[in-house]
Protein backbone atom coordinates (compact mmCIF):
# COMPACT_ATOMS: atom_id res chain seq x y z
CA UNK A 1 0.00 0.00 0.00
CA UNK A 2 1.22 3.21 -0.67
CA UNK A 3 -0.15 6.44 0.84
CA UNK A 4 0.49 9.93 -0.16
CA UNK A 5 1.27 12.94 1.48
CA UNK A 6 -1.06 11.19 4.72
CA UNK A 7 0.81 13.97 7.08
CA UNK A 8 1.18 16.75 5.19
CA UNK A 9 1.99 20.09 7.32
CA UNK A 10 -0.94 21.59 8.48
CA UNK A 11 -2.43 25.03 8.22
CA UNK A 12 -4.70 24.66 11.58
CA UNK A 13 -4.25 24.06 15.18
CA UNK A 14 -7.02 22.83 15.88
CA UNK A 15 -8.82 18.93 15.74
CA UNK A 16 -12.52 19.09 15.19
CA UNK A 17 -14.57 16.21 14.78
CA UNK A 18 -12.90 13.74 17.37
CA UNK A 19 -16.26 14.55 19.83
CA UNK A 20 -19.61 14.73 20.36
CA UNK A 21 -21.04 18.93 20.43
CA UNK A 22 -23.32 17.73 23.04
CA UNK A 23 -21.87 16.07 26.02
CA UNK A 24 -18.18 16.36 24.20
CA UNK A 25 -17.95 12.57 24.42
CA UNK A 26 -14.77 10.94 22.36
CA UNK A 27 -16.21 8.95 19.70
CA UNK A 28 -12.91 9.04 17.18
CA UNK A 29 -10.52 6.46 18.53
CA UNK A 30 -7.64 4.58 16.82
CA UNK A 31 -4.91 6.41 15.09
CA UNK A 32 -6.09 9.36 16.29
CA UNK A 33 -6.04 8.47 20.18
CA UNK A 34 -2.68 7.45 19.26
CA UNK A 35 -1.82 10.84 18.47
CA UNK A 36 -3.78 12.35 20.81
CA UNK A 37 -1.53 10.43 23.35
CA UNK A 38 1.85 11.07 21.66
CA UNK A 39 0.51 14.94 22.02
CA UNK A 40 -0.60 14.86 25.64
CA UNK A 41 2.58 13.22 26.74
CA UNK A 42 4.33 16.14 25.53
CA UNK A 43 2.04 18.55 27.50
CA UNK A 44 0.59 19.96 23.83
CA UNK A 45 -2.98 19.51 23.37
CA UNK A 46 -5.75 21.24 25.32
CA UNK A 47 -8.56 19.83 27.18
CA UNK A 48 -11.77 19.35 24.96
CA UNK A 49 -13.11 23.06 24.56
CA UNK A 50 -16.33 24.25 23.14
CA UNK A 51 -16.25 26.79 20.26
CA UNK A 52 -19.55 26.54 18.45
CA UNK A 53 -18.57 22.49 18.44
CA UNK A 54 -15.98 20.38 20.46
CA UNK A 55 -12.56 20.51 19.42
CA UNK A 56 -9.39 20.42 21.15
CA UNK A 57 -6.26 22.92 20.28
CA UNK A 58 -2.57 21.53 19.48
CA UNK A 59 1.25 22.64 19.82
CA UNK A 60 1.69 22.79 15.59
CA UNK A 61 5.28 21.39 16.32
CA UNK A 62 4.91 18.48 18.20
CA UNK A 63 2.25 17.56 15.67
CA UNK A 64 4.72 16.92 13.68
CA UNK A 65 7.23 14.97 16.04
CA UNK A 66 4.45 12.98 16.90
CA UNK A 67 3.54 12.17 13.38
CA UNK A 68 7.40 11.27 12.95
CA UNK A 69 7.62 8.94 15.39
CA UNK A 70 4.44 7.19 14.94
CA UNK A 71 5.24 6.63 11.09
CA UNK A 72 8.69 5.24 12.12
CA UNK A 73 6.92 2.57 14.72
CA UNK A 74 4.65 1.45 11.78
CA UNK A 75 7.55 1.19 9.59
CA UNK A 76 6.53 3.83 7.09
CA UNK A 77 9.12 4.84 3.65
CA UNK A 78 8.45 8.60 4.12
CA UNK A 79 8.92 10.44 1.37
CA UNK A 80 8.48 14.34 2.36
CA UNK A 81 8.75 17.13 -0.07
CA UNK A 82 7.92 14.97 -3.44
CA UNK A 83 4.74 15.44 -5.68
CA UNK A 84 2.10 13.46 -7.77
CA UNK A 85 3.75 13.70 -11.76
CA UNK A 86 1.23 10.80 -13.11
CA UNK A 87 0.21 7.29 -13.19
CA UNK A 88 -0.82 4.21 -14.84
CA UNK A 89 -3.78 2.16 -14.53
CA UNK A 90 -4.32 -1.04 -16.18
CA UNK A 91 -8.00 -1.73 -16.54
CA UNK A 92 -9.96 -0.69 -13.09
CA UNK A 93 -6.82 -0.69 -11.27
CA UNK A 94 -3.82 1.30 -10.23
CA UNK A 95 -0.33 -0.23 -10.63
CA UNK A 96 2.17 2.85 -10.51
CA UNK A 97 2.62 6.52 -9.53
CA UNK A 98 5.22 9.04 -10.67
CA UNK A 99 6.69 11.05 -8.12
CA UNK A 100 9.43 13.97 -8.06
CA UNK A 101 11.54 14.90 -5.43
CA UNK A 102 15.29 17.08 -6.05
CA UNK A 103 16.93 14.46 -7.17
CA UNK A 104 14.34 13.37 -10.23
CA UNK A 105 11.38 10.90 -11.49
CA UNK A 106 10.69 8.25 -9.52
CA UNK A 107 7.86 4.77 -9.78
CA UNK A 108 6.49 3.77 -7.22
CA UNK A 109 4.64 0.29 -7.92
CA UNK A 110 1.89 -1.06 -5.11
CA UNK A 111 -0.90 -3.12 -5.09
CA UNK A 112 -3.45 -0.45 -3.83
CA UNK A 113 -3.16 3.10 -2.86
CA UNK A 114 -4.75 6.07 -0.61
CA UNK A 115 -4.90 9.10 -1.97
CA UNK A 116 -4.66 11.30 1.27
CA UNK A 117 -3.49 14.84 -0.92
CA UNK A 118 -5.83 16.71 -0.27
CA UNK A 119 -6.94 17.73 -3.57
CA UNK A 120 -7.72 14.29 -4.99
CA UNK A 121 -3.77 14.44 -7.00
CA UNK A 122 -3.35 10.83 -7.51
CA UNK A 123 -7.22 10.04 -8.80
CA UNK A 124 -6.91 12.87 -11.08
CA UNK A 125 -3.67 11.27 -12.52
CA UNK A 126 -4.89 7.61 -12.37
CA UNK A 127 -7.84 9.04 -14.71
CA UNK A 128 -10.19 8.17 -11.95
CA UNK A 129 -13.56 9.84 -11.61
CA UNK A 130 -13.64 12.83 -9.81
CA UNK A 131 -15.49 16.15 -9.22
CA UNK A 132 -14.15 19.18 -8.19
CA UNK A 133 -16.65 21.13 -5.45
CA UNK A 134 -20.35 20.07 -5.48
CA UNK A 135 -23.33 21.72 -7.18
CA UNK A 136 -21.23 24.44 -8.71
CA UNK A 137 -19.71 25.47 -5.24
CA UNK A 138 -16.66 25.23 -3.18
CA UNK A 139 -15.92 25.97 -0.06
CA UNK A 140 -13.56 29.04 0.95
CA UNK A 141 -10.45 28.50 2.45
CA UNK A 142 -8.79 30.71 5.71
CA UNK A 143 -5.31 31.08 6.67
CA UNK A 144 -4.53 30.38 10.19
CA UNK A 145 -2.34 33.32 11.57
CA UNK A 146 -0.62 32.92 15.43
CA UNK A 147 -0.18 36.25 16.95
CA UNK A 148 2.07 36.21 19.96
CA UNK A 149 2.52 39.35 22.85
CA UNK A 150 -1.05 38.66 24.13
CA UNK A 151 -0.68 38.24 28.08
CA UNK A 152 -2.41 34.74 29.22
CA UNK A 153 -4.50 36.90 31.20
CA UNK A 154 -6.46 38.70 28.15
CA UNK A 155 -9.17 37.29 26.81
CA UNK A 156 -11.09 38.43 23.37
CA UNK A 157 -14.92 38.25 22.92
CA UNK A 158 -16.17 37.52 19.30
CA UNK A 159 -17.98 40.41 20.15
CA UNK A 160 -15.38 42.58 21.21
CA UNK A 161 -13.53 40.90 17.89
CA UNK A 162 -16.26 41.72 15.70
CA UNK A 163 -17.12 45.16 16.87
CA UNK A 164 -13.06 46.14 16.71
CA UNK A 165 -13.26 44.95 12.73
CA UNK A 166 -15.91 47.15 11.92
CA UNK A 167 -14.82 50.19 13.81
CA UNK A 168 -11.72 49.31 11.30
CA UNK A 169 -13.90 48.98 8.38
CA UNK A 170 -15.68 52.46 9.19
CA UNK A 171 -11.83 54.32 9.52
CA UNK A 172 -10.85 53.10 5.63
CA UNK A 173 -8.95 49.64 6.97
CA UNK A 174 -9.15 47.89 4.05
CA UNK A 175 -8.48 43.94 2.96
CA UNK A 176 -10.84 42.68 6.06
CA UNK A 177 -12.92 39.73 4.96
CA UNK A 178 -14.04 38.26 7.84
CA UNK A 179 -15.40 40.34 11.28
CA UNK A 180 -15.81 37.01 13.28
CA UNK A 181 -13.67 33.79 13.33
CA UNK A 182 -12.22 31.07 15.33
CA UNK A 183 -9.85 32.52 17.97
CA UNK A 184 -8.40 30.18 20.43
CA UNK A 185 -4.89 29.83 23.18
CA UNK A 186 -2.51 27.52 22.48
CA UNK A 187 -0.45 25.02 24.70
CA UNK A 188 2.52 25.42 25.46
CA UNK A 189 3.36 29.14 23.45
CA UNK A 190 0.46 30.46 25.07
CA UNK A 191 0.16 32.53 21.73
CA UNK A 192 -3.79 33.02 20.29
CA UNK A 193 -4.24 31.33 17.05
CA UNK A 194 -6.71 33.37 14.96
CA UNK A 195 -8.97 32.04 11.39
CA UNK A 196 -10.28 35.50 10.02
CA UNK A 197 -8.29 35.62 6.43
CA UNK A 198 -10.41 33.92 4.37
CA UNK A 199 -10.10 33.78 0.09
CA UNK A 200 -11.80 31.98 -2.37
CA UNK A 201 -9.31 29.81 -4.96
CA UNK A 202 -8.86 27.18 -7.09
CA UNK A 203 -6.84 24.85 -5.28
CA UNK A 204 -5.21 23.48 -8.09
CA UNK A 205 -4.32 26.31 -9.89
CA UNK A 206 -0.85 27.69 -8.73
CA UNK A 207 -1.43 30.68 -9.92
CA UNK A 208 -4.89 31.40 -8.29
CA UNK A 209 -3.40 29.66 -4.71
CA UNK A 210 -0.26 32.16 -4.87
CA UNK A 211 -2.80 35.34 -5.11
CA UNK A 212 -4.91 33.97 -2.40
CA UNK A 213 -2.32 33.44 -0.18
CA UNK A 214 -0.49 36.65 -0.60
CA UNK A 215 -4.26 38.21 -0.65
CA UNK A 216 -4.49 35.87 3.17
CA UNK A 217 -1.00 37.18 4.10
CA UNK A 218 -2.43 41.34 3.78
CA UNK A 219 -5.32 40.25 5.81
CA UNK A 220 -3.41 38.79 8.59
CA UNK A 221 -1.32 42.46 9.06
CA UNK A 222 -4.51 44.18 8.66
CA UNK A 223 -5.93 42.11 11.56
CA UNK A 224 -3.16 42.14 13.84
CA UNK A 225 -3.96 46.21 13.65
CA UNK A 226 -7.36 45.64 15.02
CA UNK A 227 -5.83 43.38 17.40
CA UNK A 228 -3.67 46.18 18.69
CA UNK A 229 -6.69 48.23 19.38
CA UNK A 230 -8.08 45.77 22.01
CA UNK A 231 -7.56 46.08 25.26
CA UNK A 232 -4.51 43.97 26.63
CA UNK A 233 -3.32 43.31 23.22
CA UNK A 234 -1.76 46.68 21.91
CA UNK A 235 1.99 44.76 22.19
CA UNK A 236 0.48 41.68 20.16
CA UNK A 237 2.39 40.63 16.81
CA UNK A 238 2.15 37.29 14.38
CA UNK A 239 4.49 35.01 15.41
CA UNK A 240 3.69 32.79 12.26
CA UNK A 241 1.25 32.15 9.73
CA UNK A 242 -0.02 29.13 8.19
CA UNK A 243 2.78 27.09 5.99
CA UNK A 244 -0.29 27.48 3.35
CA UNK A 245 -3.99 28.97 3.28
CA UNK A 246 -6.51 25.84 5.24
CA UNK A 247 -8.18 24.70 2.08
CA UNK A 248 -11.64 23.27 2.61
CA UNK A 249 -12.72 21.93 -0.16
CA UNK A 250 -11.25 20.92 -3.55
CA UNK A 251 -11.49 17.89 -5.93
CA UNK A 252 -13.57 14.57 -4.33
CA UNK A 253 -13.19 11.17 -5.49
CA UNK A 254 -16.33 9.82 -6.89
CA UNK A 255 -16.73 7.14 -4.77
CA UNK A 256 -18.74 3.62 -4.96
CA UNK A 257 -21.43 5.32 -2.49
CA UNK A 258 -22.40 9.27 -2.15
CA UNK A 259 -23.29 10.35 1.37
CA UNK A 260 -25.49 12.67 2.02
CA UNK A 261 -26.57 16.11 3.94
CA UNK A 262 -29.43 14.13 5.47
CA UNK A 263 -27.61 10.75 6.37
CA UNK A 264 -25.45 13.28 8.72
CA UNK A 265 -27.86 15.79 10.57
CA UNK A 266 -30.01 12.28 10.80
CA UNK A 267 -28.28 9.74 11.34
CA UNK A 268 -28.90 6.18 10.54
CA UNK A 269 -27.98 2.74 10.43
CA UNK A 270 -24.45 2.11 11.80
CA UNK A 271 -23.67 -1.52 11.63
CA UNK A 272 -21.64 -0.88 8.11
CA UNK A 273 -19.44 2.14 9.27
CA UNK A 274 -16.08 2.15 8.83
CA UNK A 275 -15.78 5.34 10.22
CA UNK A 276 -17.71 8.02 12.48
CA UNK A 277 -17.89 11.55 12.56
CA UNK A 278 -19.10 13.69 14.95
CA UNK A 279 -18.57 17.50 13.35
CA UNK A 280 -21.62 19.68 12.59
CA UNK A 281 -21.96 20.53 8.86
CA UNK A 282 -20.13 23.89 8.33
CA UNK A 283 -19.93 25.41 5.72
CA UNK A 284 -17.93 28.53 4.64
CA UNK A 285 -19.78 29.13 1.46
CA UNK A 286 -17.32 32.66 0.32
CA UNK A 287 -15.03 35.27 1.53
CA UNK A 288 -16.47 37.54 4.34
CA UNK A 289 -20.18 35.75 4.15
CA UNK A 290 -21.16 33.93 7.40
CA UNK A 291 -20.43 30.31 7.64
CA UNK A 292 -23.66 28.17 7.64
CA UNK A 293 -23.99 25.67 10.92
CA UNK A 294 -25.85 22.68 11.00
CA UNK A 295 -26.43 20.17 13.84
CA UNK A 296 -26.36 16.39 14.12
CA UNK A 297 -29.08 14.57 15.31
CA UNK A 298 -29.01 12.00 18.09
CA UNK A 299 -26.68 10.90 19.35
CA UNK A 300 -24.86 13.51 17.77
CA UNK A 301 -22.73 11.24 15.51
CA UNK A 302 -22.90 9.51 12.28
CA UNK A 303 -21.10 6.38 10.15
CA UNK A 304 -19.47 6.56 7.45
CA UNK A 305 -19.58 3.53 5.03
CA UNK A 306 -16.02 2.11 3.64
CA UNK A 307 -17.86 2.86 -0.41
CA UNK A 308 -17.73 6.03 0.33
CA UNK A 309 -13.95 5.86 0.27
CA UNK A 310 -13.83 3.42 -2.48
CA UNK A 311 -13.20 4.79 -5.90
CA UNK A 312 -16.31 3.97 -7.73
CA UNK A 313 -14.20 3.15 -11.34
CA UNK A 314 -10.35 2.33 -9.87
CA UNK A 315 -10.78 -0.91 -7.34
CA UNK A 316 -7.38 -0.23 -5.51
CA UNK A 317 -7.78 3.13 -5.14
CA UNK A 318 -9.23 4.66 -1.54
CA UNK A 319 -9.64 8.00 -0.31
CA UNK A 320 -8.90 9.49 3.20
CA UNK A 321 -9.70 13.44 4.03
CA UNK A 322 -11.54 16.35 2.28
CA UNK A 323 -11.45 13.96 -0.82
CA UNK A 324 -14.09 11.78 0.48
CA UNK A 325 -17.89 11.39 -1.05
CA UNK A 326 -20.22 13.97 -0.17
CA UNK A 327 -22.55 16.00 -1.41
CA UNK A 328 -22.49 20.06 -0.22
CA UNK A 329 -23.86 19.32 3.07
CA UNK A 330 -21.99 16.02 3.94
CA UNK A 331 -18.27 17.47 2.63
CA UNK A 332 -18.94 20.53 5.66
CA UNK A 333 -18.86 17.73 7.93
CA UNK A 334 -16.21 15.03 6.37
CA UNK A 335 -13.23 17.47 5.91
CA UNK A 336 -12.45 18.74 9.36
CA UNK A 337 -9.05 16.67 10.87
CA UNK A 338 -10.98 14.35 13.24
CA UNK A 339 -12.87 12.85 10.91
CA UNK A 340 -10.28 12.93 8.37
CA UNK A 341 -8.18 11.00 11.00
CA UNK A 342 -10.93 8.30 10.53
CA UNK A 343 -11.43 7.92 7.22
CA UNK A 344 -7.52 7.74 6.83
CA UNK A 345 -7.31 4.91 9.39
CA UNK A 346 -10.24 3.10 7.54
CA UNK A 347 -8.68 3.74 4.00
CA UNK A 348 -5.40 2.44 5.10
CA UNK A 349 -6.74 -0.75 6.79
CA UNK A 350 -8.93 -1.31 2.98
CA UNK A 351 -6.23 -0.67 1.19
CA UNK A 352 -3.56 -3.18 3.59
CA UNK A 353 -6.31 -5.93 3.44
CA UNK A 354 -6.93 -5.09 -0.64
CA UNK A 355 -2.55 -5.37 -1.10
CA UNK A 356 -3.11 -8.39 0.82
CA UNK A 357 -6.30 -10.36 -0.38
CA UNK A 358 -7.33 -9.08 -3.76
CA UNK A 359 -10.30 -7.09 -2.73
CA UNK A 360 -12.01 -6.39 0.66
CA UNK A 361 -15.42 -6.04 2.44
CA UNK A 362 -17.05 -3.98 5.18
CA UNK A 363 -16.24 -7.17 7.50
CA UNK A 364 -12.91 -7.68 7.09
CA UNK A 365 -12.16 -3.83 7.97
CA UNK A 366 -14.08 -3.53 10.22
CA UNK A 367 -12.34 -6.52 12.65
CA UNK A 368 -8.94 -5.18 11.81
CA UNK A 369 -10.10 -1.42 12.67
CA UNK A 370 -11.54 -2.80 16.06
CA UNK A 371 -8.55 -5.03 16.48
CA UNK A 372 -6.54 -1.42 16.14
CA UNK A 373 -8.43 0.17 18.78
CA UNK A 374 -11.12 2.18 16.70
CA UNK A 375 -14.35 2.85 17.72
CA UNK A 376 -16.86 1.36 15.78
CA UNK A 377 -20.68 0.89 17.10
CA UNK A 378 -23.59 -1.62 16.28
CA UNK A 379 -25.79 0.61 17.13
CA UNK A 380 -26.58 4.48 18.41
CA UNK A 381 -27.15 3.49 21.69
CA UNK A 382 -23.92 1.78 22.51
CA UNK A 383 -22.12 4.85 24.44
CA UNK A 384 -25.16 5.33 26.73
Amino acid sequence: MTSVNAFSSTATSICDGLYTRDDATQVVFGVAEELLAELRGMGAVSEPARFTAVAVVFDPESVKRAADEMCARAGADVLLHSSVLGATRVDDRLTTIRLADHSGIHEVTAKAFVDATGEADLAHHAGSEVRYGNDGWVQNGTLGVRLGGIPAGVEISSKDLKSAVRAAKRAGVEHLTSETGLTARMPISGDLITYLADEGYDARDAADTSRAEAGARRQAQEHLRVFRTLPGCGDAYIVSTGPELGTRESRHVVGRYQLTEKEVLSPGPIGDAVAVGAWPIEYHPGPGVPSEWKFIGRPGYYGIPLDVLRSCDTANLFAAGRTVDGDRGAGGSLRVMGTALATGHAAGVAAALTARDGDTGTGPVRAELLSQGAWLPQAYDELS
